[in-house]
């Protein structure tokens, strides 16, 4: 039979206790301002290290320990002697077992465990799963042979494993400690990275915006000029020329369209000769008449001496045609050019002297206008400004996409913001408050 015994505890105390266990904590406050982030960082990290090196202190001196225990019981199993009323077989068994064993056990447990956490920990684990191994291979040969040793390697092994495990405990709250402080640092990068870009472009805004005011500027001043170059004393010679010049022009026009109908006339009767004189094989006519064709046909009047020397020659020899029938005038302006020859070799040289001067005299009028002063700066602003204007487009264009980047970016700010907040609480455990107002410059 159980005796039941009543247990008293204080009262006071008790209530206590109760009483601290229900109250709840308040969270832990702090303040932190951005760039302290990496200082605030680093001072973490080195903490987090001693935290893990101090707390795997025992655990790793306790698997020193068992390694060297298990490595003695394992040398000792060697110099052991079996029960003598035991199977033959599982004699011989032992026997051939029991040096495999022994070996492979040797080898994991001399395996060195190196001082640093990382290193002793993969080493450690590599230890144990060779043990492991060695004990579910040979080791299992020799569980009848040599029971109370075997039984002692696998508490040895167990030994182990459960400071393996509290390390790995420790090891994985590290770790996950670690990478949320890459985490953070590689926010608080982008963070920082926007905001060194955004100073960047706020200066780069206020130099577009210098460069803006001042090709607006030079632009007014060049309008100005112009104007008052159109204004100007000299303009009125730069505008009497330009009227000479249209005048001469038109004169000049006039003469072209006269000798323009004519020659076609003259030259359509031409070509009609020229087929009869192929057909007689004339080869002189042929020669002289396709000539002429070729000189009344070219869109700029000839040379007046070969012109007049090649009229003079087939004039004849289409009249000759004409009086013998060979040739029938067809209109009025056909028979007004051949019923006086003569008289239209004198119109058509005196037509082409004329066209002729009168492009001199236009060309001598356009030179004299284009090495004006008044044009030439006139056109020399008129350059500068049609290249201020590209140049302006261009900065407009500029400062519109830093102002879409800027916007893209600042859109960017809050969410990053709100991450690195919340991963900054994650790990310091507690309520804090990021200062992390004016990260991105005010553009003005």
């Amino acid at each position: 039979m159980y005796c039941l015994k009543t247990i008293w505890f204080p009262v006071k105390p008790m209530y206590k206790f109760i009483k601290d266990f229900l109250k709840q904590k308040e969270p832990e406050k702090f303040t932190l301002a951005f760039d302290a982030i990496p200082a605030w960082l680093d001072e973490r990290e080195k903490t987090s290290r001693v935290s893990l090196e101090t707390e795997t202190h025992v655990p790793i001196q306790n698997i020193r320990n068992s390694t060297a225990q298990l490595q003695h019981i394992v040398n000792g199993i060697a110099d052991a002697e079996h029960d003598p009323a035991i199977h033959p077989k599982l004699k011989s068994i032992a026997k051939n077992s029991l040096p495999l064993f022994v070996k492979a056990m040797n080898a994991s447990l001399s395996k060195e465990l190196p001082d640093d956490i990382d290193g002793f920990y993969s080493a450690a684990v590599e230890c144990v799963k060779g043990c492991l191994n060695s004990t579910r291979g040979q080791g299992r040969y020799l569980q009848v042979v040599f029971p109370e040793e075997m039984k002692a390697v696998k508490t040895g092994i167990d030994a182990i494993g459960r400071e393996l495990n509290a390390i790995t405990t420790l090891l994985t709250t590290y770790r996950k400690q670690k990478a949320l402080m890459i985490t953070i640092r590689t926010l608080y990068d982008a963070l920082l990275d926007i905001r060194i870009d955004s100073e960047k472009s706020v200066d780069k805004d206020k130099r577009i915006t210098a460069r803006i005011a001042g090709i607006t500027n030079r632009i007014a001043c060049i309008e100005k000029e112009l104007k008052d170059l159109n204004s100007d004393a000299g303009m009125k010679e730069v505008n009497e020329k330009k009227s000479a010049l249209g005048e001469i022009e038109m004169k000049r026009d006039e003469r072209v369209r006269s000798y323009t109908a004519l020659s076609m006339t003259a030259a359509h009767v031409f070509r009609k000769a020229e087929k009869i004189a192929t057909k007689q094989r004339h080869a002189t006519e042929i020669s002289t008449l396709r000539h002429t064709v070729d000189l009344l046909s070219d869109h700029t009047p000839p040379d007046t001496k070969d012109l007049e020397s090649a009229l003079t020659t087939a004039c004849p020899v289409a009249q000759r045609m004409i009086d013998a029938g060979e040739i029938i005038l067809k209109n009025k302006e056909e028979r007004a050019i051949f019923s006086d020859t003569g008289r239209f070799c004198t119109e058509m040289c005196a037509i082409c002297t004329n066209i002729i001067k009168q492009e001199l005299a236009c060309k001598s009028v356009q030179d004299s206008l284009s090495s004006h002063p008044v044009l030439v700066m006139m056109n020399s602003l008129e350059r500068e400004k049609n290249q201020l204007e590209y140049m302006l487009g261009k900065e407009h264009q500029s400062r519109k996409d830093l102002a879409e980047w800027s916007e893209k970016t600042q859109r960017r700010i809050p969410a990053l913001t709100e991450e690195l907040h919340k991963k900054i609480e994650e790990i310091g455990g507690g309520s804090v408050q990021l200062q992390i107002d004016g990260l991105i410059p005010v553009r003005e």
